[in-house]
């Protein structure tokens, strides 16, 4: 099977998983829909849309459930229509993808305690904020006070707090993670991340982790591997909206003409950490 046909036959099965994500769909059937071995399904899917099977329809699954939860649905039925068997299972999918507990997330985020703290790089000052599920946020600026505001901003509802003594030792140690990345110590960070975001906006940061160090893509190639040609702006957007910083590395991302189009922290930083992973590699 040609590599068209086999993304337009993912794609076709996207839409499948899309319509009866309610429902139980084990990878024996939908292999034998697309007409393909288990393993070959698995290995095409995967590299075509970014995203496992199972993971793309546990992500639909979430979409559908944070839908109807948004409206005047009860917890308990909008769980069933999402085809949750039990509280146990959709708390499990919950805390490594929604990032906070269905009444909370009705209410916007209200109640959710997210605990803060700053220093300062070779890139500006830092500021890294987490929940007890993972960092949240990541993010450079000139100044602590506006990236505060800023945190403030994505998490308006949320009772941001400085870290306390048990939550700074955990900093420190992100800290020097990070450090030893700017220092080109290491090629990759590897932090626990809370991420927080659409579907569509997951399928694009979860490809973008994908990107090797050192090198880019343009939006038209990140959206062409994800299986949504024509979501290029969409996939700018994503970027664009990306509330952690190199852990999701979107500044691998660029034009089709290779400028380095927009970032969210300064073309500048874009450049030196582009120039820094490159030259890491160099020495490697």
């Amino acid at each position: 099977m040609k590599n068209v046909a086999d993304k337009e036959s993912m794609l076709e099965l996207c839409r499948y998983i899309e319509a009866h994500c309610d429902q139980p769909l084990t990878l024996k059937s939908l292999a034998r829909r697309a007409g393909l071995s288990a393993d070959y399904f698995q290995r095409c899917f995967s590299r075509t849309i970014g995203l496992s099977p199972k993971k793309y329809q546990q992500a639909c699954r979430l979409k559908l459930f944070k839908n109807q939860l948004k409206g005047d649905e009860k917890i308990i039925d909008a769980m069933q229509r999402a085809g949750y068997q039990s509280s146990s299972r959709l708390y499990e999918k919950l805390d490594s993808q929604m990032g906070m507990i269905p009444s909370r997330y009705r209410q916007g985020g209200a109640g959710e305690s997210i605990s803060y703290a700053s220093e300062e790089t070779d890139l500006g000052c830092v500021m890294i904020a987490a929940t007890d599920r993972g960092i949240c946020f990541l993010q450079f600026s000139d100044d602590q006070k506006s990236l505060l505001e800023r945190l403030k901003v994505e998490y308006p509802h949320a009772d941001c707090q400085p870290m306390g003594a048990e939550a700074g030792s955990l900093f420190k140690q992100w800290m020097i993670q990070l450090n030893d990345f700017l220092l080109g110590r290491v090629k990759q960070l590897q932090l626990p991340i809370d991420i927080r975001g659409t579907v569509f906006q997951t399928i694009v940061w979860g490809y973008l982790t994908q990107i090797p160090p050192g090198t880019v893509q343009s939006y038209t190639e990140v959206a062409t591997a994800i299986g949504k040609p024509r979501a290029v702006r969409a996939v700018a957007s994503a970027c664009a909206n990306n509330k952690i910083a190199i852990a999701i590395p979107c500044h691998r991302v660029i034009r089709g003409d290779g400028s380095l189009a927009g970032y969210k922290w300064g073309l500048e930083r874009k450049k030196a950490l582009l120039d820094l992973e490159r030259g890491t590699l160099s020495k490697s």
